[in-house]
């Protein structure tokens, strides 16, 4: 696993964004080697820091009967040979206290998810492992609110800490950006991340299956770097209309290569 690039990523010196991509969830090893193995050539020949991400296990479904995994052994194990594999980072996200030391040995960068934001044991759970933290901005917080997030990673000894702004609740079944949100949190002395798909969640719908609005991941991912995110974060699939989750706000990875290039433009633009 690749070290390097979250040293780069960390001191906040490369002159480029960083990206977070993969998956929703770990299907299979072939799905994540072909998506990490497609994204991370996209990423090399752009000079752009690249972290894997999959879930190992989806713990908040909006259904009972809804996917949640292949079984969380073999996921991570799954997690960390795709990393071992094509030399990459790899993060996933947790949602309880046991699942820091159970995840941390497989992966490089534990995601905090935005509805579990505020629970301080996670959170020191998280910051024991020695890992990056990245916690996701609850949908409910202020950008100004994550500052006692951050507090409570260090304060437990880590000083790896990223935040990732994935959307403002807007009324029950909508999620708004606000992108006053990416300097403010940056004040915090951290890296920060605009969650490009999830950003554009429908929630809440009566069917209890999310939905999205997935044309619209260029118009939020040009905005943030425009603005001066130091990362972002977009899940990609094959054939979105096939993922076992958040298949309806994911970008089909064939989509992806183009997208980088205008980022890096708008990057250099910027900068």
């Amino acid at each position: 696993m690749n070290n390097h690039a979250l040293e780069i990523i960390q001191s906040r010196r490369h002159q480029n964004f960083f990206l977070i991509a993969g998956p929703c969830v770990v299907e299979s090893a072939g799905l994540c080697e072909d998506v990490a193995g497609a994204v991370s050539e996209m990423c090399r020949q752009r000079h752009i820091p690249y972290i894997f991400k999959a879930s190992y296990r989806k713990a908040n479904r909006s259904r009972l009967d809804s996917f949640t995994g292949i079984g969380d052994d073999k996921a991570l194990e799954i997690l960390r040979d795709t990393g071992r594999k094509l030399d990459l980072p790899v993060t996933t996200d947790i949602h309880a206290d046991d699942e820091a030391a159970m995840a941390a040995p497989f992966v490089d960068v534990l995601q905090i998810p935005a509805f579990l934001c505020r629970q301080t044991s996670l959170l020191v759970a998280a910051a024991s492992t020695g890992k990056i933290v990245n916690v996701k901005k609850g949908q409910f917080m202020s950008p100004e609110g994550m500052q006692f997030a951050v507090d409570k990673v260090r304060q437990s000894g880590n000083d790896g800490i990223w935040l990732t702004d994935r959307g403002t609740s807007f009324g029950y079944q909508d999620l708004i950006v606000d992108y006053r949100g990416i300097p403010i949190m940056q004040q915090f002395g951290v890296p920060v991340v605009m969650d490009c798909t999830h950003s554009l969640q429908k929630p809440n719908q009566s069917a209890g299956v999310t939905g999205g609005q997935p044309e619209a991941i260029g118009t939020i991912a040009r905005a943030a770097i425009a603005v001066g995110a130091d990362g972002l974060f977009i899940e990609t699939h094959p054939d979105p209309s096939r993922a076992k989750s958040d298949g309806a706000n994911m970008l089909r990875l064939d989509r992806l290569e183009p997208l980088l290039d205008l980022l890096c433009r708008i990057r250099a633009a910027v900068s």
